[in-house]
């Protein structure tokens, strides 16, 4: 019996070393999988700040400026789901490593630019391979962090990286653009990359969870020709308009080619995405908050980026400095949200209650005028929205990902993606045509040869954005609200098991 003392003392010991070290590794791997992720979103935004820059460069016309932006995101949205099952069958460490590899090199393309196809051909590389990086992170995260506690607080940092990202972009836009040139833009994830890939290289494990399944090809091909012509239709909706033959028809086939996407997923015998992903009631909420907050935050980054440049005279860099406390606001209750509120009263009602304060910020930002300043107009207002937005995102995120078994992580985490890629494309699309329709609406009754009545007619139309933003939200508060099963989530019977690494 003594013996058994002394010789489990020295075991203990090195158990809760073991354990220590792992611990600390996991959230290195957190910090790594961020920067992956940061870089990802990033892009969403940082060329926007930088293509008038770009344009005056290159010498494109207005009609082609808005492929800079397209481009990116018809190649994310629409591969997207295979990146993900690609991480799955194939191992996350490498779809980690070249996603991170192939979005640098697509980066260096770009700022190398000579001309405006090069570029779009550059932006459309970068959404490529931010398919495969993306998904491959967060189900990286998700399988990494398995004690309830530090996921909830992985998740914090993760889903707050994921809402205050397009700000985040805004302002290292700004600053580029001002600082050096537009191509720093681009060139910057250059740098960032580096780091992804050392610390990926030297920390990440290798998992091939579904390496006996395999690629589900039909899916595959069904579903990124649906987000794709999803993506474009909305695109076309905001470029052309809603009665355009290209917008509806483009928006048809994508619902069409989405519902046999379903259909066939429901009958394969490896499916790209198992319905069982998507059938889970916290889950399929969960993806609907992903997608709601995809849709209303654009009314925030979009329209007030214009209103604070164009009416308040900001400097590009100003401006993103301008949204650092909304960042801030959201990154404290995404911290809160996820390891204190969610583990304590469940999301049923954190979830709601961060749409619900959302919406309040959102309707209390449409007050700005001609003669607005910031401090007193715009500051608290996204201090608000930044408090609402920190409580849905990583909370949201989380319970996405959540209880889904290892061979569908990737996936799963790529619906997750999904959701707030479209969700972004519909918001552009749906708030940028109410809102020029508002501004063509209020001139049509003044004197359009006014400078003043110009200037009123932009505030309309950014106005009318935030109520139609305020709404989304205002929606997203009653759907969370009846969907979320009551009380802290437990793990279903009929779930996907919890993955243990």
């Amino acid at each position: 019996m003594p013996q058994n003392t002394l010789t489990d003392g020295p075991r203990t010991g090195a158990l809760a070393k073991a354990h220590a070290e792992a611990s600390a590794r996991r959230w290195w791997i957190l910090a790594i999988i961020a920067v992956a992720q940061l870089m990802v979103v990033l892009d969403a935004t940082i060329v926007n700040i930088a293509l008038p820059s770009a344009q005056a460069d290159l010498g494109f016309s207005n009609d082609s400026r808005q492929w800079i932006v397209t481009a990116y995101a018809l190649a994310f949205a629409s591969l997207l789901l295979l990146g993900g099952r690609i991480a799955d069958l194939f191992g996350r460490k490498p779809a980690f490593l070249i996603g991170v590899v192939g979005f640098a090199a697509a980066s260096a393309l770009g700022g190398a630019a000579n001309g405006f196809t090069m570029l779009v051909v550059a932006r459309a590389l970068q959404g490529a391979f931010g398919a495969l990086l993306a998904p491959a992170a967060l189900s990286l995260l998700n399988t990494t962090f398995t004690d309830a506690r530090e996921r909830a607080r992985a998740f914090s940092v993760y889903g707050a990286i994921a809402g205050a990202g397009g700000a985040v972009g805004l302002l290292l836009g700004g600053v580029l653009t001002d600082a050096l040139d537009w191509r720093w833009t681009l060139y910057v994830n250059v740098a960032i990359a580096v780091v992804a890939f050392v610390g990926g290289w030297v920390l990440l494990g290798n998992h091939r969870d579904a390496a006996g399944a395999r690629l589900d090809v039909p899916g595959t091909v069904l579903v990124a020709a649906g987000l794709f012509s999803l993506v474009y239709g909305f695109s076309n909706a905001e470029t052309h308009d809603w009665g355009s033959p290209l917008t509806w028809g483009f928006l048809i086939a994508g619902g069409l080619l989405l519902a046999a996407f379903a259909w066939w997923q429901a009958r394969a015998a490896h499916p790209l995405l198992p319905l069982r992903i998507l059938l889970d009631r916290d889950r399929g909420a969960s993806f609907l908050a992903v997608l709601i907050t995809g849709a209303g935050m654009f009314g925030v980054f979009l329209f007030l980026t214009y209103y604070l440049q164009l009416n308040l005279g900001f400097s590009p860099t100003r401006t993103g400095v301008a949204f650092l406390p909304m960042v801030g606001a959201l990154m404290v209750t995404a911290q809160v949200g996820t390891t204190v509120l969610m583990p304590r009263i469940g999301p049923k009602a954190v979830i709601p209650l961060g749409f619900a304060i959302a919406t309040a910020g959102m309707a209390w930002l449409t007050g700005i005028g001609l003669g607005s300043h910031y401090v007193s107009a715009v500051l608290p207002q996204l201090i608000v929205i930044g408090v609402g937005l920190g409580m849905v995102m990583p909370p949201a995120m989380q319970l996405a990902t959540g209880g889904v078994a290892a061979e569908d992580a990737g996936v799963a985490s790529a619906t997750v993606n999904a959701m707030q890629q479209v969700g972004g494309s519909i918001g552009t699309a749906l708030l940028s045509t109410l809102a020029s329709s508002a501004a063509t609406d209020y001139l049509s009754g003044h004197n359009p040869a006014s400078k003043v009545v110009q200037a009123q007619a932009t505030i309309e139309s950014y106005t009318t954005a935030f109520w139609w933003s305020a709404g989304l939200f205002a929606a997203g508060t009653a759907i969370t609200f009846l969907l979320y099963r009551r009380g802290v989530p437990k793990q279903d019977a009929g779930a996907a098991p919890v993955v243990h690494m």
